[in-house]
């Protein structure tokens, strides 16, 4: 990735860290979005820039022309090469608790997940392709989830729908940008730990049924998306596009 330049959304935390990270340690330059100022300005004073450099960009991922314009100037500074569109929020409770069921949707919660998992994901995609189109070259990651392929009683409605959407949006997208040779694809991870949930230590118990649903019978963390994610930013998939990869410890392959 050395002479690289890749934008992050959802980078100050989590899965979005994670890639910064990997990108780094392979020489990217990188700049990092995320809604969360204060956050994101610690995790990039933290953060070991090796051959590449670090700079941060306040973005709020559910305001499209917001998107644009942040993309567009990051783009101006530098031509990018991919983009992750990693931006989510949970969006409520999941479906194994009684608040969580249709019964007792929260649609505030509801509409916020489809805000800025499903248009925030949009609204970057839409930018990147934009910024990249130019140069007639690019990679667009998008972020979807194991929930996004299968159901999972343990997310909620928005997540579930929001996520599902993205599977399908990876495809159009990969159909609608090859001619101007931009490569799409999207990351399915497994249970990973992140703050998605809320900050602070995860309840063991909490913690113990994600666990239980993948077959190497453990959460992941956020190092163990880094290989995904550069083989999807760089060359090495430059014949890759239109699919959504699952990293998920086998939670896929095993029964639910």
């Amino acid at each position: 990735m050395d002479d690289r330049h890749v934008l992050v959304t959802g980078a100050a935390s989590g899965l979005g860290l994670g890639i910064v990270e990997g990108l780094l340690q392979c020489g990217a330059s990188v700049t990092m979005l995320d809604v969360d100022a204060d956050q994101l300005a610690r995790s990039a004073a933290t953060v070991d820039p090796a051959g590449g450099t670090v700079t941060t960009r306040v973005c709020d991922v559910s305001r499209a022309d917001e998107v644009h314009a942040v993309v567009t100037a990051a783009a101006a500074e530098r031509p990018l090469d991919a983009v992750f569109a990693n931006a989510g929020i949970a969006g409520g409770p999941g479906v194994n608790t009684p608040e969580g069921r249709v019964y007792d949707l929260d649609w505030a919660a509801f509409d916020a997940a489809l805000a800025v998992n499903l248009v925030g994901t949009l609204a970057t995609v839409r930018a990147a392709a934009s910024a990249m189109r130019p140069v007639g070259r690019g990679s667009i990651v998008v972020t979807v989830s194991t929930a996004g392929l299968r159901a999972d009683s343990m997310v909620g409605y928005g997540y579930s729908a929001s996520k599902g959407a993205l599977a399908n949006l990876v495809r159009q997208a990969a159909v609608d940008l090859a001619p101007d040779g931009i490569r799409v694809n999207g990351i399915a991870p497994g249970p990973f730990h992140t703050n998605i949930g809320g900050r602070g230590p995860i309840d063991p118990a909490v913690e113990q049924a994600w666990a239980d649903t993948v077959l190497l019978g453990r959460m992941a963390v956020r190092q163990e998306l880094q290989g995904m994610a550069l083989l999807l930013a760089s060359d090495a998939s430059s014949f890759m596009t239109g699919t959504v990869y699952p990293v998920d410890g086998g939670a896929l392959a095993g029964a639910f």
